[in-house]
């Protein structure tokens, strides 16, 4: 039984981990969302080099890492 206890919560671990690792893009939209802000102050942002998006099949795409950097998440794993 705690054989299994601990490959079961090794397996979560594991799993946390790569998921932590992979990066996602999202859109603008989700983007607004998660920030809180409008998609005319991401754009501002783009011109100002302080949150730049990515094209990835002719549309524009967030790096999920440089969100979290922003909202400071990024820093406290460091």
């Amino acid at each position: 039984m705690v054989e299994y206890c601990v490959q079961s919560t090794r397996k979560s671990l594991e799993q946390q981990i790569t998921d932590s690792n992979t990066e996602t893009y999202p859109s603008p939209e989700q983007v607004s969302k998660i920030l809180g802000v409008d998609k005319t102050t991401l754009w501002r942002w783009s011109k100002l080099n302080y949150l730049v998006p990515i094209s990835i099949g002719g549309k524009r795409r967030y790096r999920m890492s440089d969100v979290k950097e922003l909202l400071g998440e990024r820093g406290n794993n460091e």
